[in-house]
């Protein structure tokens, strides 16, 4: 349910309605917009006590939101929300470029793919230090040197990096490192991972798992919210279907469909979902159009070579010929890619 108050509301009545709703079992979210103070109340609407909800002196109008999903949704929020990973803006006109390896690999490969992607306009450096793969005998990333490597990398170029985390027991140990946390689709409904998440101040990218519907990726990005981090990016990597000349089937009428239903950023992974460089750039194209927050590409200097995923890699000139073209798209469609300078 939503609570709006009247304009008049002073901080001491503010106060005494977040214990009142507290008092009644629920639990409250407060948002506080130059015209108007809402709060988002979360609990079981159908319990005899949230009709004592309408009680509270200074409340205006209550909104049921039927959604299972409360704080990720449009009505909870009309305007969209930016999420800053380091300084970086994402949402609101603010777009983000992420790129770089699948994995960290070592240093060198990481200081280069880095800066050529800093030289192409990318604001966000990636690269997974833990990694989550089909076969047990795959690399599975270099751990706690790994991510020492990428925020090494990240403060050189100054670029805040995103490393995707799989297990609760990680959360502490990646948060020392990251500037983002990546929920990776595997683990999209891990929600003992996504309930910790939620405790920590640090920005979530939460890609939609591989056979989850848009509500699916919606319900996982309110257990983090429910605890408490606001912070939490959508993103679309392809679900699974019948088509086998691709890795996934990139669904980019999620872009709008989640646009239309919550206030969340949401960016497309057009390297997950296609696994082919030939297709990346005009899908990253097309996700712009589309009106994405941002794209999410991997990069590499040699993929023949790389220890995880190379056949989905953009070379380094592949990557400077494509921001070119995003630039250009942003701009028609009235965004930009954040830089600091920007602020």
């Amino acid at each position: 349910m939503i609570l709006v108050l009247r304009p008049d509301a002073t901080l001491e009545q503010i106060d005494h309605a977040i214990e009142r709703i507290k008092e009644l079992g629920f639990t409250p979210h407060l948002s506080r917009g130059e015209r108007r103070t809402i709060i988002g109340v979360i609990g079981d609407e159908t319990k005899p006590n949230s009709e004592m909800l309408l009680q509270i002196p200074m409340i205006e109008q209550a909104i049921p939101i039927l959604k299972p999903f409360k704080l990720a949704s449009r009505e909870f929020s009309k305007e969209d929300s930016s999420v800053y990973v380091g300084k970086v803006k994402i949402g609101g006109g603010s777009m983000a470029m992420i790129a770089g390896p699948c994995a960290v690999e070592n240093y060198e490969t990481m200081d280069t793919v880095a800066k050529y992607v800093k030289a192409g306009g990318a604001n966000i450096l990636r690269g997974g230090a833990f990694k989550p793969r089909t076969s047990p005998y795959a690399f599975q990333g270099m751990g706690e040197d790994g991510l020492k490597i990428l925020k090494d990398v990240g403060q050189k170029y100054e670029l805040p990096v995103v490393t995707e985390v799989m297990d609760p027991r990680q959360v502490d140990l990646i948060g020392r490192y990251t500037d983002m946390y990546q929920v990776g689709a595997r683990n999209m409904q891990n929600f003992d991972l996504l309930k910790e998440l939620g405790k920590t101040k640090i920005p979530v990218l939460l890609k939609r798992g591989m056979s989850a519907t848009v509500k699916d990726l919606l319900m996982s990005a309110e257990y983090i919210l429910a605890e408490g981090n606001m912070g939490v990016v959508l993103c679309e990597r392809g679900v699974r279907s019948f088509e086998d000349s691709t890795r996934n089937m990139l669904d980019l009428s999620a872009v709008p469909n989640v646009k239309g239903q919550s206030h969340l950023p949401i960016i497309v992974d057009p390297s997950h979902a296609t696994g082919r460089p030939d297709l990346i750039p005009s899908m990253c194209r097309a996700s712009v159009a589309a009106g994405a927050d941002g794209v999410h590409v991997e990069v590499h200097n040699c993929p023949e070579k790389a220890m995880s995923d190379g056949p989905q890699a953009l070379l380094p000139h592949q990557f400077l010929d494509l921001m070119g073209d995003l630039h250009k798209l942003a701009e028609a469609m009235g965004k930009t890619f954040w830089k600091e300078s920007a602020a």
